[in-house]
């Protein structure tokens, strides 16, 4: 099988990590020959209640009996989707109110993009540096990384950069500026926080200048932090909230959401002003609810606090500089990419699955799923100290 997938399944890097799954279960994922893993990662923070989770399951089953696919976004009303979006409403301030369900969150940012401009009649879109919002056409435009743009050129025009945290850049948001676009927590470049009041002061520079605040909340969001929307722990409010990633608990999905003024820019002028077919699919849209349900529901949210601490105290070791982040979405910042290397193959070995982030090469992620246990917590950090003993 393994020769099959390199041939027949494109690849994105040249030497994928390739292990063949067996099934999930939990906070485990098991092989062709049965060996468990534990997972620090969650599908790159999308499982957020694990593998298999029953909620999701049987949420999942009980609309394969109903229907599938019907109709294109927008046109049918269909009951999954309709209490998902008034689900997502009732727990955003107003007046965060009407969503746009799609496939995933690059789309996501794609809608919020087009819906700003629309919104502002403005063409030019602010971006932080070493930012990460997917990799489509306009999320790719949204990145200051040259080499990884260079290839695909060229973008959407009218791009413009920040740096993160720095105050005295949003001078550069001015009357011509449609949006303003960050991540709550910058993913990529290192889960970097926002810091002394920085989210909020962008709101007010937005505020005064009229233009759309925008914030990719794909990773961050959907309880990770402690709080169901990241943002939350910040004193700041977005014009729009873009969501992915967790919000479908391991199925494809994207959204975003804003007030409905601003929404139905979408309706008319010209009619069909975004379209997407399988966006609000019932299926996917029947285990976010569930996904959401389950977290708003239960102590997940504040547990995530608590499991933060105690990954905090169980990874102390001289060769872990700093540990970055927030509740579960955690990263632990080496020395030198060669032991991050190390450290994430030799996890693979003894059982535990970590994953790199993208731009950061000092970084391991540990971003596991919500529902995983201080036990489990305890297992995983000890394999990574005793895996940097030997370093």
């Amino acid at each position: 099988m393994q020769n099959d997938f390199l041939k027949y399944q494109a690849q994105t890097t040249p030497h994928p990590l390739a292990m063949e799954v067996s099934y999930a279960k939990g906070s485990y994922i098991y092989d062709r020959n049965g060996k468990a893993y534990l997972d620090f990662v969650a599908g790159i923070s999308a499982n957020s209640l694990g593998h298999s989770h029953p909620k999701i399951v049987n949420a999942v089953k009980s609309q394969l009996d109903k229907y599938l696919h019907v109709m294109v976004y927008g046109e049918y009303i269909q009951q999954p989707a309709v209490d998902l979006s008034k689900l997502i409403a009732k727990h955003l301030p107003k007046p965060l109110e009407t969503t746009y369900l799609v496939n995933s969150g690059t789309e996501a940012i794609e809608g919020s993009l087009k819906l700003a401009r629309r919104y502002t009649g403005r063409s030019e879109i602010i971006a932080a540096k070493k930012a990460y919002h997917g990799n489509t056409m306009g999320s790719l435009s949204l990145m200051d990384f040259e080499e990884r743009k260079t290839p695909f050129l060229p973008l959407i025009p009218d791009i413009k950069h920040i740096t993160f945290n720095c105050d005295y850049c949003l001078e550069q948001i001015t009357t011509k500026t449609a949006a303003v676009i960050l991540e709550t927590i910058q993913g990529g470049a290192g889960f970097i926080e926002p810091i002394n009041n920085y989210l909020q002061k962008v709101q007010q520079k937005c505020n005064t200048v009229g233009a759309v605040f925008i914030l990719d909340e794909i990773q961050p969001g959907i309880g990770r932090t402690g709080k169901l929307f990241g943002f939350e722990n910040y004193n700041c409010q977005p014009d729009i909230v873009v969501t992915g990633k967790g919000l479908g608990g391991g199925l494809p999905i994207g959204a975003f959401t804003a007030s409905n003024e601003m929404m139905m820019q979408l309706s008319d002028n010209p009619k069909l002003g975004h379209i997407t077919t399988f966006g609000g699919n019932p299926v996917i849209a029947a285990a976010a609810l569930a996904t959401l349900q389950e977290i708003t529901s239960s102590n997940l949210m504040a547990e995530a606090l608590e499991k933060e601490e105690l990954i905090r105290t169980n990874l102390k070791h001289n060769l872990i500089k700093e540990i970055r982040g927030r509740g579960l979405m955690l990263t632990i910042i080496m020395d030198n990419p060669e032991v991050v290397n190390s450290v994430i193959m030799q996890a693979q070995d003894h059982g535990l699955i970590l994953f790199w982030l993208l731009f950061e090469p000092k970084a391991i992620r540990i971003t596991p799923p919500l529902t995983i246990s201080n036990a489990e917590i305890i297992e995983g950090c000890h394999i990574i100290t005793s895996i940097l003993d030997t370093i």
